[in-house]
């Protein structure tokens, strides 16, 4: 059995795990203190996945604009991928903005990223169009993806047994 792990609020404790869990998913990862900024805003969504032991495994940063929720960054520690973590913190901070007013969501995702991808279409979304030369250290194309409903049912689907959401509301 895997082991459990909770999804909850990013905390400043957090953001050096945070930004190296950064670094070890992203060819271009955020400055430092981006994630600290983030956290200082009344539109960022920012939750983290952590083991029982306390070892940040996932990151999540979504914007909310408006009533859309704008899924900024994702990572999940390379050696915990594919264990439902990236869907979990998907799913937490999806529901987190449509209980902010949120009624659709929007991102950006390398064409090369299928994993991501193929995640996101599992959530339901569409690709709607394709930025070319959008990211800076190879002009890699991304594609843009939209989910033009967020049900909070089907949302709620993708949180796995071994995962406890909390805050749901924060």
């Amino acid at each position: 059995m895997d082991e459990l792990y909770a999804v909850r609020p990013m905390q400043r404790e957090d953001l050096a795990m945070v930004s190296l869990l950064d670094q070890l998913s992203f060819t271009e990862p955020w400055p430092k203190n981006t994630f600290a900024y983030e956290l200082t805003t009344n539109y960022s969504i920012c939750q983290v996945a952590v083991e029982q032991s306390g070892n940040v495994v996932g990151a999540i940063v979504v914007w909310l604009v408006v009533d859309e929720a704008h899924v900024a960054t994702i990572a999940v520690h390379p050696d915990h991928r594919q264990k439902g973590i990236g869907a979990a913190l998907l799913a937490t901070a999806l529901l987190i903005a449509s209980y902010r007013g949120a009624t659709s969501s929007l991102l950006e995702v390398r064409v090369s990223n299928l994993a991501a991808i193929k995640l996101y279409e599992r959530f339901g979304y569409k690709t709607d169009g394709v930025r070319r030369n959008y990211y800076q250290d190879n002009q890699e194309d991304a594609l843009l993806m939209t989910l033009p409903n967020l049900d909070r049912d089907i949302l709620r689907n993708f949180l796995p047994p071994n995962c406890v959401s909390m805050d749901m509301m924060r």
